[in-house]
């Protein structure tokens, strides 16, 4: 597995045209919010009487992951996890459909890193390794 060094400077190379990374800047926050959103919506299941919403499920690999690569990566990734999953709680209490809510979120901030990585003139990392998926917010957020 590479380091986090090797990781941030991978993805960092296809991320270099300023526009790109402003919007990067906002885009992956809001995918990675949205993607905690659609896994909220997904109907909880049941353990022994007690109610458990998927996403703690899947909180387990993401934060052995993110803990791998470092301990302040680890720290930082599960705050905003937990941050998210804050949002995602109030919008229901809100009765808002978190899922509509999230999917809305996940289309339009896809498009928008499609438009950055067309003025940037690559294609998405995560086309080569779908673990950029998980690099892109330690990038946004330690490299911003």
């Amino acid at each position: 597995m590479r380091n986090l060094t090797q990781w941030l400077s991978d993805y960092g190379e296809s991320h270099k045209h300023p526009v790109n990374k402003k919007i990067h800047t906002v885009a992956v926050p809001g995918i990675y919010l949205s993607v905690v959103g659609l896994i909220w919506s997904i109907p909880s299941v049941s353990v022994y009487g007690t109610s458990i919403n998927w996403i703690w499920v899947a909180m387990i690999p993401l934060m052995v992951f993110y803990f791998k690569l470092s301990l302040s990566v680890f720290m930082m990734m599960l705050g905003f996890t937990l941050a998210c999953v804050s949002l995602i709680w109030s919008l229901e209490q809100l009765q808002l459909s978190v899922f509509m809510v999230s999917l809305f979120l996940f289309a339009i901030f896809w498009l928008l890193q499609f438009i950055g990585h067309k003025v940037e003139g690559n294609h998405p990392s995560f086309f080569d390794d779908f673990t950029y998926l998980l690099i892109g917010p330690i990038w946004v957020f330690r490299k911003q």
